[in-house]
C-alpha cells in the first residue's frame, strides 16, 4: 500500500477500485405517487376512486420490485 501512496501526489484522491451501481431511469415512482394522489382524493370523494388509487398503487409496486430485483440480479455477487 505505501507504493500506491507514493503514486498519488499529496492532497488528490486514490482512483476508485470499483464501479458505482447506479439503478436505471423509471417512471414507476410518479406512477406510484399518482396512485396514492387518487386514493387520497377518493377519501374525500368516493371509495371508488380509493380502490383505483390503491390498485395502481400495487401494480406499480409490483412493477417497480420486480424491476430492481432484475437489476440487482445482473450485479456482480461481491457488490
Amino acid at each position: 500500500m505505501a507504493t500506491d501512496d507514493a503514486d498519488v501526489p499529496e492532497g488528490a484522491l486514490p482512483p476508485p477500485t470499483e464501479e458505482i451501481h447506479l439503478p436505471e431511469p423509471s417512471y414507476l415512482p410518479v406512477v406510484v405517487a399518482f396512485g396514492v394522489a387518487i386514493a387520497v382524493v377518493g377519501v374525500v370523494l368516493t371509495w371508488v376512486m380509493v380502490a383505483i388509487g390503491l390498485i395502481i398503487v400495487a401494480i406499480a409496486l409490483y412493477r417497480w420490485i420486480r424491476q430492481t430485483r432484475a437489476e440487482m440480479s445482473q450485479l456482480p455477487l461481491g457488490h
